[in-house]
């Protein structure tokens, strides 16, 4: 959705999750040869609810089906037309397609409340669908964001004639929306405005100008965070619940399957996600926690690809993400392959070729699939790098510090302030930036506010695939604060990529559902464990980059420093934080790489 929302958004990533959530606009047209088989439609079909609701599906049948088909449906909130090209295809490839507006959006009767409806509703639709008599019982999701998420949301309900999902950039709530690592998006405001009332909203969603202006004028006022959506026009009850849960807990728990959901779980899943894909984060934490709860039946049904995609390309993939190009192997024809999958998975046909092993992940630089039996099967080893600074002034790109292999003694401690006053950082934010992933603005102005370490050039191709981990030993003098990490490629030719980012509330830095303020003077060892996962062959001569900074940006709900209510903090609450970083014997400061062999199984 956001993804995320996700997940990356600041230093080079940021315009990246700007309006990408729904990821309709993008979508291949169905061709319209006369050579292709006929649909027929069935348009305003209402499926009732177990509360009575209806809800309002758009169903596309082959027009020459001989027998009931398989059905395939996408639940989404973004009304169903929007899906039009793909149900089009679907159905001229052999299935029945239903597009479903989910309730209180489109031509559904109800209320819609993000997130908390789709499971239940999503059974009773599974159900109605199997029962139609242009069904043979079998009945499969599709679609990505939103419709990825509510398609997990489905499952934990077990209806019996779900026969498989295919989520693609599965939105998860309390891991990357609407908030990732504890802080809310300025774009949740955005997102709720796409999807009020009951119209689709589309024009004014994706009028970037006029959010990032809004964005802007709200972080220039240094208004309390809680007083966005008044702000921008649409005072909203969701923005506000959502402000009221701040921490993943029981209302957003209720949403996803738990542990006991994904031991029961046997039906076959495909699920899709990207290097640059906003929720990358909730993708792979459905998966990962089906690899950690499910039976071995269940998660040997269960295949991942991760390939060099943004939030949309999870399903139209481009060449280029950012300003970053990729090789021609990276635009998979994800139709084809959804379409093989259902054939294999509904009507006993051959398996997709393309899924050689259960994990098929693209690896940039080298512009080639590989494939693995499991993620953490990838690496084949760690390598730390220490963070250094002789001098103990690492405050900029062109006076860094270091990343060594062999970790400081006697190291002096690096600083910066963040001052939550200081607006110039908005200066670089006036307007949309298109090479979100090549863009170095943000590294290079960080206004003494971060930290900036670079590695020793590497001495031969080296494929760096998996999740990165930062280990950062800090003291402040305040009682709490954000973090952000950004960690790029530097070529031989100056060219920098991003990799990938974390974040981090100081007070959530033992658990994101428990707060411990930070007492002012202590050091405590902060650990940044969700970066998202990439896979790049970094060339020889490249460097590493590793910024850490405190955000200070309109696109963020602001921190300003005080251990108070977050949301509700303004510029009266401001304190300066004078923060330290650490790096000698006591307080080894590390980032660990996850290093991939170059000669490892290939496409």
């Amino acid at each position: 959705m956001r993804r995320k929302i996700h997940q990356a958004i600041i230093s080079g990533l940021m315009a990246i999750w700007i309006g990408s959530f729904p990821a309709i606009a993008r979508q291949p047209a169905a061709s319209l040869e006369s050579s292709k088989p006929e649909i027929d439609l069935l348009w305003g079909i209402k499926i009732p609810l177990r509360d009575a609701v209806k809800v309002n599906a758009t169903v596309y049948r082959p027009k020459q089906m001989k027998a009931p088909l398989p059905v395939v449906f996408t639940l989404t909130p973004y009304i169903a037309d929007s899906y039009h090209d793909r149900a089009y295809y679907f159905a001229r490839h052999g299935y029945v397609f239903a597009l479903v507006d989910v309730r209180g959006r489109g031509n559904s009767e109800g209320r819609f409340e993000p997130f908390a409806n789709e499971g239940r509703d999503g059974y009773d639709i599974v159900e109605w669908l199997a029962r139609q008599p242009w069904c043979n019982g079998k009945v499969a999701m599709w679609g990505g964001s939103y419709a990825g998420f509510d398609q997990w949301s489905t499952l934990k309900e077990f209806p019996p004639h779900l026969a498989s999902i295919v989520p693609a950039a599965a939105a998860h709530p309390g891991v990357d929306f609407p908030y990732f690592q504890n802080i809310f998006y300025s774009y949740d405001i955005q997102w709720l405005t796409y999807t009020s009332g009951v119209t689709p909203n589309g024009k004014l969603f994706g009028e970037s100008s006029f959010w990032l202006k809004k964005f802007r004028e709200h972080y220039l006022e240094h208004l309390p965070f809680s007083e966005l959506d008044k702000f921008v026009g649409n005072p909203s009850e969701h923005f506000q619940n959502w402000l009221r849960h701040p921490t993943p807990d029981g209302y957003m728990d209720a949403m996803v399957p738990n542990s006991s959901h994904y031991a029961k779980i046997s039906i076959p899943i495909l699920s899709i996600t990207g290097h640059y894909d906003d929720d990358q984060a909730g993708a792979t934490t459905f998966y990962r926690r089906h690899m950690q709860y499910g039976s071995a039946d269940g998660r040997a049904r269960h295949y991942l690809i991760m390939g060099p995609w943004d939030h949309a390309g999870t399903r139209t993939p481009t060449r280029e993400v950012g300003g970053l190009k990729f090789g021609e192997a990276s635009m998979v024809d994800l139709n084809k392959l959804h379409t093989d999958w259902f054939d294999w998975t509904m009507k006993a046909g051959k398996k997709p070729e393309f899924l050689k092993k259960r994990v098929a992940y693209y690896v940039a630089g080298a512009e080639k699939w590989k494939y693995a039996d499991s993620l953490e099967g990838i690496a084949t080893t760690k390598r730390t790098l220490y963070l250094d600074s002789p001098d103990g002034s690492a405050n900029d790109a062109f006076r860094s510090g270091m990343l060594v292999a062999k970790q400081a003694v006697h190291s002096q401690p690096d600083h910066y302030i963040y001052d939550p006053l200081d607006l110039r950082r908005a200066e670089l934010e006036r307007e949309e930036v298109k090479n979100t992933t090549t863009d170095q603005r943000h590294a290079l102005n960080l206004f003494g506010n971060g930290l900036v370490y670079h590695s020793e050039p590497f001495a031969a191709d080296t494929e760096i695939t998996g999740n990165l981990t930062l280990r950062a030993w800090i003291g402040m003098d305040v009682p709490d604060t954000d973090f952000q990490v950004v960690v790029y490629e530097i070529m031989p030719d100056g060219t920098s990529v991003a990799l990938s980012s974390d974040f981090m509330r100081a007070r959530y830095r033992e658990s994101l559902r428990e707060q411990r303020l930070v007492k002012p003077g202590e050091i405590n060892c902060y650990e940044f464990k969700t970066f998202n996962y990439f896979s790049r062959r970094l060339t020889k001569g490249s460097r590493l980059r590793l910024v850490i900074s405190s955000p200070n940006t309109p696109q963020l709900e602001k921190n300003y420093n005080s251990g108070g209510v977050v949301s509700q903090e303004s510029a009266k609450d401001a304190r300066v934080a004078h923060i330290t970083l650490y790096h000698d014997a006591e307080h080894p400061s590390s980032l660990e790489i996850p290093v991939a062999s170059i000669d490892s199984q290939a496409r």
